[in-house]
């Protein structure tokens, strides 16, 4: 019994380990970034600035903004909105809000020279409470 028990043991870690060392297995990749599209999300920031030092908290919640967006939208060029800016600085450098709610729009990109297709611009969406607020996509 012990044997058969090692072998499918075995069996099963060279079969993941072969799907996982698998080449030219691409997939369907969807290309994403060419659509323009703007949806409004919540952000928790106390995950990302909770622990960290006070001189340090607003800085730490503007580039958790960026990095979300950069992962929910895919582009690397994120702009933000003045309006955003303020808010996250209102009350100091550490008391930065523990959520707020954004509207991240990805849009084409105008000037020739420009590295990125895309860029994304993100701006301040204010609501009265959080409570039930899922990501919606917004039609503009």
């Amino acid at each position: 019994m012990e044997v058969c028990l090692s072998q499918t043991l075995k069996l099963s870690l060279r079969q993941r380990w072969a799907s996982f060392m698998s080449k030219g297995k691409t997939g369907n990749k969807r290309s994403a970034l060419a659509e323009v599209v703007t949806r409004e999300y919540t952000i928790h920031l106390h995950k990302s600035v909770f622990g960290a030092s006070f001189k340090k908290r607003a800085p730490r919640a503007v580039k958790s903004i960026r990095e979300f967006t950069k992962v929910n939208m895919g582009t690397t060029d994120v702009r933000m909105d003045p309006q955003l800016n303020k808010l996250l600085w209102a009350r100091g450098i550490k008391a930065v809000p523990h959520r707020i709610r954004v509207r991240l729009a990805r849009r084409r990109n105008d000037d020739e020279s420009a590295t990125e297709k895309l860029y994304t611009h993100v701006s301040y969406v204010p609501v009265s409470s959080f409570k039930g607020l899922q990501t919606q996509q917004v039609d503009e």
